[in-house]
This record gives structure tokens, sequence and C-alpha cells, in this order.
């Protein structure tokens, strides 16, 4: 990826309602996963985003109701944003004034790389790569704006 279009502000972009397909592919097996479901990006007191995501998750041709919570709180430069975990813990930054942005997450011994490109004002893209001593996975992610 790279490039994008530009964002002056991530969490006056990211509010409101999206439609959410990804695609999960484990590299050393070769097992794939699919999720669809929604995300919904809704005001939070202290100025952020409450980020709460839920559908179905198909593993291995299991489907399963699937759901996580994420707060995008302003980040430290106007216009980005700090997102968290539901708990709290920090997870990653988030600068789209470009429209592009790559971001690290470490965990454990694993490395979460994640790369987040917006296509348009309706359409955006994150991609994770996930590398560590037992994991090895692409997880690709579309969104679009429901209207």
């Amino acid at each position: 990826m790279g490039g994008g279009w530009p964002v002056p502000d991530v969490l006056a972009h990211l509010r409101g309602r999206w439609r959410v397909e990804r695609d999960v592919r484990d590299r050393a097996s070769g097992a794939r996963g699919h999720f669809e479901g929604v995300t919904v990006f809704s005001d939070l007191p202290d100025g952020g985003l409450l980020h709460e995501e839920t559908g179905t998750f198909t593993w291995l041709g299991t489907p399963r109701p699937a759901a996580r919570t994420l707060r995008f709180l302003p980040g430290a430069e106007p216009g980005t944003a700090d997102v968290r975990f539901a708990d709290g813990r920090p997870f990653h930054d988030l600068d789209l004034r470009t429209g592009h942005h790559v971001t690290d997450h470490p965990c454990a011994a694993d490395l979460y790389r994640g790369e987040f490109t917006v296509r348009d004002a309706d359409h955006w893209r994150s991609v994770w790569r996930v590398g560590g001593p037992a994991k090895d996975l692409l997880l690709s992610t579309d969104y679009v704006r429901e209207t």
C-alpha cells in the first residue's frame, strides 16, 4: 500500500457506522478465516470514540459470533488518535493526515505491524501482519461507510 486520501481529523472521519469485511490468513498453516460485520464509532464523554465491532467470524468452516471494543482517544497531535484496548491498555497510534499510516504493537514475543490507508471519504483499509514464535498471520480489513 502507500499513498491515500488525507484525513485532517481521524476521530471526526471515523465517527459513524461502517460495514466490515476481514480476511485472516495463517501464513504458516495456510488456514483462512473471514469476518463480516459492523463497526460503530460513537462519541465518548472525553472527546474520543468508542469502537464497537460485532459480526460473524468463520474459521475452518465454523461460523461464530465475534465482537471487540476499542477506545479511540485524541492523540498527541491535533487530528490524530491514541487507540486503546477496552481496558485502557495502549494499542497503537493512528495518524491519517496523509491518508496512510504504519504503526507497531509489540505483544509478548509477537510483533503486530499495522498499515492503514484511506481510499476516499467512505472507504478505508487496515492490514495487520503478525509475526512471532507461534504466529505468522495476515489480517486484511476493508471498511465501507454505511449511509
